[in-house]
């Protein structure tokens, strides 16, 4: 008989997502979860972007496990149409291989990308400063 793992606690989409908050609390850090939207426009489309985790210093936190090809591109183009913003992720795993047989990790990705970047569910304490 196996047992089931429980969905995450509403509102998170992910266990991970959960630890991360669990984290900032943690941490008694004050933080909104998927609470703004951000355009970004795909070529010949509009599509709007909300991320994970806002800081209240203005950080916004992209936490993802699995970062597909549709994800990473998202993330260029939201990033590339609203430089001002200070968009970072936080990965379960930095050292995952972008697809089955590269040899190029999220982590890489991001430097290639100069997308700021940590490994979770632990959000660094230099992200949080004001």
């Amino acid at each position: 008989m196996s047992r089931r793992k429980t969905p995450p606690t509403p509102p998170y989409r992910s266990h991970f997502e959960e630890n991360v908050a669990k984290g900032l609390r943690k941490k008694r850090r004050k933080f909104g979860y998927e609470d703004v939207k951000i355009n970004y426009v795909i070529p010949e489309s509009k599509h709007t972007y909300t991320p994970d985790f806002t800081l209240s210093n203005g950080v916004i936190i992209e936490a993802k496990g699995k970062w597909d090809h549709a994800s990473r591109k998202k993330m260029l183009l939201v990033i590339k149409q609203n430089p001002y913003l200070d968009i970072r992720m936080l990965f379960m795993r930095a050292k995952n291989k972008i697809r089955k047989g590269s040899q190029t990790s999220y982590a890489d990705f991001c430097d290639k990308h100069n997308i700021t970047w940590a490994q979770g569910p632990e959000v660094p304490k230099e992200w949080l400063r004001k």
